[in-house]
């Protein structure tokens, strides 16, 4: 049967405390808890159940719509309910690709994409079982972390060279090489121009 936690928080080795702003007490779902069907977990609904963790059901609510400010609430709120560690890495990936898509009109948005970027690995560093494949050929293999590759646009496109340089080698545990070799260069050639 696999992990589900409360929130996010709960989650071992993971350095995230909760939710900034966020009275959980106050969230409808942060309380509901799940049966064990047949070897699968089922979580009640005012309909009668389903198999969609609270921090899952989060993922269908039109978050394409959201304006910023809502969104982010939205995804603060879906880290303090209960899922499992892949419901909160889907939640924050997909909403770090629609404040991604804020950042012309709306620069504040980046804020929100660095901070649950950074979230989100901190969240598969802690649970790497959230981004794999399992498949049984090669438990090692992992799903390729859209959030990753938005983070690292970020911070180069600001010029945070280094600091991508950082993210990128912490990330080479799950496989791509999210722009390692080349980060080496562009670093490499800014410490030469500064010699």
């Amino acid at each position: 049967m696999r992990s589900w936690y409360a929130r996010m928080a709960d989650i071992p080795g993971i350095q995230f405390t909760g939710s900034p702003g966020i009275n959980r007490n106050s969230l409808p779902d942060a309380f509901v808890r799940p049966r064990t069907e047949s070897g699968y977990l089922s979580w009640p609904t005012s309909e009668g159940s389903t198999s969609a963790a609270p921090a899952q059901q989060r993922l269908s609510a039109g978050m394409e719509s959201m304006k910023r400010n809502d969104l982010v609430r939205w995804v603060w709120e879906g880290l303090e309910v209960p899922g499992e560690p892949s419901d909160y890495h889907f939640l924050l990936q997909n909403a770090v690709g629609r404040l991604w898509q804020f950042r012309c009109g709306d620069p504040e948005a980046l804020r929100f994409v660095e901070t649950f970027g950074y979230l989100d690995l901190a969240l598969i560093e802690a649970a790497p079982q959230a981004v794999a494949l399992n498949r049984v050929d090669d438990p090692r293999e992992f799903v390729h972390i859209a959030t990753l590759g938005q983070l690292l646009d970020l911070l180069e496109r600001e010029g945070a060279l280094r600091e991508a340089l950082a993210l990128s080698r912490r990330a080479l545990r799950f496989g791509d090489s999210y722009r390692r070799e080349q980060l080496e260069a562009k670093v490499a050639a800014l410490d030469e121009e500064r010699a």
